[in-house]
């Protein structure tokens, strides 16, 4: 099983970066794939999160307006659109995977599986 994450790196205050979450090795279908953030000084943060071949996205208040996630069911593969992006969008993304219900998809304790994380930095 496994989550590949890609398309952090440096972008510019105002400025978009899209990142991409890959999973594969088993069937996905079903399964919700979510995105969190998380820097050294701050718990992992919940960003969005959808079903593959169901429900969402719903996103956290601090990035909706801003982030747009979508998915490709076929491809089992999710992408977060971040724009407007500010200095305090600085951290390292993660993608995660599990077999849960809405009123779960916030705490990442819920989710089985997890991407490498890939840095976003954000420069003033």
């Amino acid at each position: 099983v496994q989550l590949q994450a890609s398309g952090g790196g440096l972008a510019q205050a105002g400025g978009s970066l899209r990142l991409s979450c890959a999973a594969s090795g088993r069937t996905f279908s079903g399964y919700v794939i979510g995105w969190f953030r998380q820097t050294p000084e701050k718990d992992r943060e919940f960003l969005a999160a959808t079903r593959l071949n169901g429900w969402g996205p719903y996103y956290a208040n601090s990035v909706k307006g801003r982030f747009t996630m979508s998915k490709d069911n076929t491809k089992s593969t999710v992408y977060l659109q971040m724009d407007s992006l500010k200095p305090e969008d600085t951290a390292v993304y993660y993608c995660a995977a599990g077999n849960l219900i809405l009123s779960s998809i916030q705490s990442s304790r819920n989710y089985a599986y997890w991407g490498q994380g890939t840095q976003v930095t954000v420069s003033s």
